[in-house]
Parts: structure tokens; sequence; C-alpha cells
């Protein structure tokens, strides 16, 4: 047995030894969650799967820079360097540029940021003759930004009544035209935004089954870290590439969402076991980095919460 494997607890062990199979493990603050996502992935790798088949999707660059580090040190940085690691923009960025001409872009298509957003949002609001005070670009783009993670399209946009409504109660009744001009003015310059990314890979495998069945196909083997932090968007994708093979483990702990202001969906983990009812949940609740004070401080106020895992 591998050396590693002998500062792991049972919990951590068990986690990591399990090749086949969803799963599903709950992991509390400073519980080793990084440590057990690092071993698992080095661990297959030690047992025959090629790196190529593994697809571990993180929420920072950061995150993925350090676990890619501990698995080179395990298995040495000439198959490290081929696993398909990094973050869900990074990974389908990745993909969409191998794909991008099925969905008539460019390979080399330009990737706004936040701030090339806004500038386009300017101009265009501008050229609507819309009141700035009114209708300002980083709202605006927040809203766009809720439409495209929810996968509501412009033509979504104009046959849902209720979002119509919204938006002139809230007193911006023309944000579907500026939606529009927004996305054709991306579309026609060759380029995407951020949440494009998750909108596009959606389309992609959705429309295209030959490419949802090439990447199902690569990726044998799918870890998701954070998994409490997915939206909806995200979840969809995660969902269909694991679909084929169904050998996804998700790490994450419903007691710590906090981004539900930019798209969480908390339901995507509590729900797990509803989507792989085969799952194996394992319960990571030996803390390593807090004192007991904190802990029991934690765990009086997070227990008042209704919708929550036991642990």
């Amino acid at each position: 047995m591998s050396s590693y494997l002998d500062a792991l607890n049972e919990a951590q062990r068990e986690a990591v030894l399990q090749k086949e199979g969803p799963m599903i493990i709950i992991a509390g603050a400073g519980s080793g969650k990084t440590r057990v996502l690092t071993y698992r992935i080095a661990h297959l790798m030690e047992n025959g799967v090629d790196p190529f088949n593994i697809l571990a999707l993180t929420f920072t660059n950061k995150a993925a820079r350090e676990m890619k580090s501990r698995i080179a040190s395990v298995v040495g940085q000439s198959e490290s360097k081929n696993l398909w690691m990094g973050t869900f923009h990074s990974v389908f960025a990745r993909i969409l540029r191998s794909e991008a001409e099925k969905l008539g872009y460019p390979s080399n298509f330009t990737i706004y940021d936040t701030q090339d957003s806004v500038r386009l949002l300017t101009s265009i609001i501008k050229e609507l003759q819309l009141e700035k005070d009114r209708y300002k670009p980083k709202q605006v783009l927040h809203r766009i930004s809720q439409f495209k993670n929810s996968l509501i399209t412009v033509r979504s946009y104009y046959q849902n009544p209720e979002l119509i409504e919204a938006d002139r109660a809230a007193g911006r009744p023309e944000t579907g035209a500026i939606y529009k001009a927004y996305v054709d003015r991306c579309f026609k310059a060759g380029a995407m935004d951020f949440d494009d990314l998750l909108l596009r890979t959606n389309e992609l495998l959705t429309r295209f089954p030959e490419v949802l069945a090439k990447y199902q196909d690569r990726f044998r083997y799918i870890l998701v870290d954070e998994y409490q932090d997915t939206n909806h968007s995200q979840y969809l994708i995660v969902r269909a590439l694991a679909d084929r093979y169904q050998n996804i483990c998700v790490v994450g702990d419903d007691w710590q969402g906090i981004y539900s202001w930019r798209g969480a969906d908390i339901r995507n983990i509590l729900n797990f076991e509803n989507d792989y009812p085969e799952a194996k949940v394992i319960k990571l609740e030996q803390n390593y980095r807090s004192t007991k004070n904190i802990l029991a401080c934690a765990q009086s106020i997070i227990e008042k919460n209704r919708n929550r895992t036991e642990k």
C-alpha cells in the first residue's frame, strides 16, 4: 500500500480508495479535503487510470495549482501535467477553443473580462439613448450574468413574461434589448465573456451529441471541489459529462455555501443522492484547523439552518 495512505484517517482513506461509482464527500472546514482530493487522483493514476481521462474542477486557480503540485510530488511531474485540472472556466475555455467553430466562433476567440463587458454595455446603453443612471452598466451586467448562469438566452428571455415584467417593475424595461445587443456585439467581435464559457459549453454539449460523447469518453473520472458553490449551468455540464461512466466524486459542505449572490445553488449538493441513488456518502468530520470553542460556536449557529446535512 502506498505510503501516503498512512497519513490519512479512516474516512479520508475510504474516500481515496474507492475507485468506481458516484461518491459525495461531505468535508467540513479544516477536515483535510484538499489532501483527500489530491491523494484520490494520485491513487487513481497509480492504479492504471490515464491522467488524460481524469477531470478535476476547482473554483480557484490557486487551488488547482496547489493540488497539481501535491499530485506531482506523489506520481511525478511528467504524469501530472496530463491531468485536465483547473477552474470550471479555464477547463471549459480549453474545450471551447477546440470546438468553437461548431458554434460559429473562431478558435482564438477573445475572452472579455468584467472591464471589457462594462465598457461594451456602457456603449450600448448610450447608443440606445437610455438613462445611464437607471441602466447602470455593472447592474445590467449582473442581470445578464444571472440570465446566462440560468441558461436563459435572449430568445428564452423574450418568451418569459415574468422576467420581462420583473425588469419593467424594476424600472429597466429595455433590459432585453440591451441583452440582445450585447450578445450580438460579442458574437460579431468573436468574443465570449466569463459566463459564456459556461453557457456555450452547455450549448455545445446539448446541440452536438457526438461532442458530448467524445468528452464523456475522455473524462472517465470526474472530481469537483466546493460542489456547494456550483450554479445551475455548472451543475448541468458536470451531470452531462458524468452521465456515461458515473465515476463522479464531489467534495463540498452545504454549511459553507457562500456564493448564492453569484448564482450558486445549494440544492446541487443537497440533491446529489437523488441524482445518483447509488452514491457512496463519506463524511470528513475530524477538524485539524480550529479549536473546540470555535467549532462549538459555529455549530450552535449553523444548526438553526433547516436545510443541511448532519455531521
